[in-house]
């Protein structure tokens, strides 16, 4: 679907590797990364795997399985984490992944150099019941002390104090993101969903697009975003210029960025919720092939039947019953480009998380936010 307003918005950007030692000189330094708004993978599995994966269609069924990926984080972690709360609410950590590999290699406009980054992290808290969800953003650029990780291949990667959030997935993958969030945090992730940068794209445009309102002009000639205030249906080019966006609104910062991602999260779930796409079996089956190409998962959830089992829980959540924060942090003194926990307010959130409890007001109150709230919602 062509947008409403059509910029030329690609997304070619500074592809060069993150490094948390680096000096802040001068004006805040361009993205590295690319913003991906993760949290996406509710709206599209409740939608379409669901279906698929209770048919047990013979070959689709098959081949949709063939095409998921999965870490086993709980035999890699083993039972050195934060114990399991059994009071009926689920905690995942959903990241978004740029490979730097393939179509993610040529989408970033970067040369193929086998690394990985992931530099969009959610917490998303589902409530007893799964009506209601919480939704904690992590900042890419937080100082935290990384655990002690075992990498893919094996290799003990050494703990590491002040180091980025992010340096934990680019250092031990899957399994040391996840064993940072929960040292950092004091809970338990149940679950972890990947996704991946190009995948994204291609989803917006099998949706047909997102239809946002913007209240402000936004343009960023590294994300080549050009967007006058109004409405828009974004194809995914556009939306991903969107949720990579940091110079073009705000104060520049990781921060606003993130801002930016959850409300093109609440715009994005609350399209799928309209769209109606059940009543197209071909529409149905590309938004099926597509998701289960994009999403890596915890081995719990990987395969079909499980993610649709899992997805069948979500489908009760509005964007209207999502709150979603960003957990408080304040700007680094000595380094505008990197923020510090405020722990004794993070610790609310934390607290809130594990006994299944709203996330209380005061827990964000006066902390950094990136000055770019309310610049879009959904249409």
């Amino acid at each position: 679907m062509p947008a409403e307003s059509t910029p030329d918005a690609g997304i070619a950007g500074d592809a060069t590797a993150t490094d948390p030692h680096r000096k802040a000189k001068g004006r805040r330094r361009k993205p590295r990364g690319k913003g991906r708004t993760a949290l996406l993978v509710t709206a599209w599995t409740a939608g379409g795997i669901l279906v698929l994966g209770g048919t047990g269609v013979g070959y689709l069924y098959f081949k949709l399985n063939g095409n998921l990926k999965s870490v086993d984080i709980n035999q890699a972690l083993g039972t050195d984490r934060p114990a399991k709360v059994d009071n009926g609410s689920e905690n995942i950590l959903v990241l978004g992944s740029d490979t730097r590999s393939g179509g993610n290699g040529k989408l970033g406009g970067g040369a193929d150099d086998g690394s990985a980054r992931s530099d969009t992290a959610m917490i998303v808290h589902l409530y007893k019941g799964h009506k209601k969800a919480a939704v904690v953003s992590v900042p890419r650029d937080t100082l935290v002390d990384r655990p002690e990780c075992t990498d893919a291949k094996g290799a003990v990667q050494p703990a590491a104090s002040g180091v980025m959030f992010n340096s934990a997935y680019s250092t031990g993958g899957a399994t040391c993101a996840v064993k940072t969030v929960e040292s950092i945090s004091g809970v338990r992730m149940d679950h972890y969903i990947e996704v991946d940068f190009s995948g994204f794209q291609k989803l917006i445009d099998d949706l047909g697009g997102v239809r946002v309102t913007t209240t402000k002009d936004i343009a960023d000639k590294d994300s080549h975003l050009d967007l006058q205030a109004g409405t828009h249906t974004l194809d995914g080019r556009q939306a991903l210029g969107l949720v990579r966006t940091r110079h073009g609104v705000g104060d520049g910062s990781d921060l606003g960025r993130i801002q930016l991602q959850q409300a093109f999260v609440k715009a994005l779930v609350a399209q799928v919720k309209q769209i109606g796409i059940l009543t197209s079996p071909t529409r149905l089956v590309e938004l099926a092939d597509t998701a289960t190409r994009t999403v890596t998962t915890d081995s719990d959830l990987g395969s079909v039947n499980s993610l649709a089992s899992f997805a069948g829980g979500l489908k009760g959540i509005s964007s209207s019953h999502m709150d979603m924060v960003t957990v408080p942090v304040q700007y680094d003194a000595t380094n505008p480009n990197r923020v510090l926990l405020e722990k004794a307010k993070a610790q609310l959130v934390w607290d809130a998380l594990k006994h299944d409890r709203p996330i209380p007001a005061s827990a964000t109150k006066g902390t950094a936010s990136g000055q770019a709230g309310g610049v879009v919602s959904a249409s």
